[in-house]
């Protein structure tokens, strides 16, 4: 059963709700981009260039999954 961070199950309910969502790649050091980066390495989510300095941001299956078990408090 993986830990999902509580900042990790709000991107992964935010793409659940809205789908896809472009990010800017001028995010460096921000909350974001390191909550993007920890789901990117646990396979939750996907990221592919979109456009000019954006990328998109896309929840996989295994995201899916996690975001949907339970909180441990």
């Amino acid at each position: 059963m993986p830990d999902v961070l509580p900042q990790q199950r709000l991107l992964l309910e935010l793409l659940i709700m809205s789908g896809d969502i472009a990010l800017a790649d001028d995010i460096s050091g921000t909350i974001l981009e390191r909550t993007v980066e920890e789901c990117e390495k646990k396979g939750w989510v996907r990221r592919s260039v979109f456009g000019a300095g954006f990328h998109k941001t896309t929840i996989t299956p295994l995201g899916r999954t996690a975001a949907n078990i339970p909180s441990r408090s």
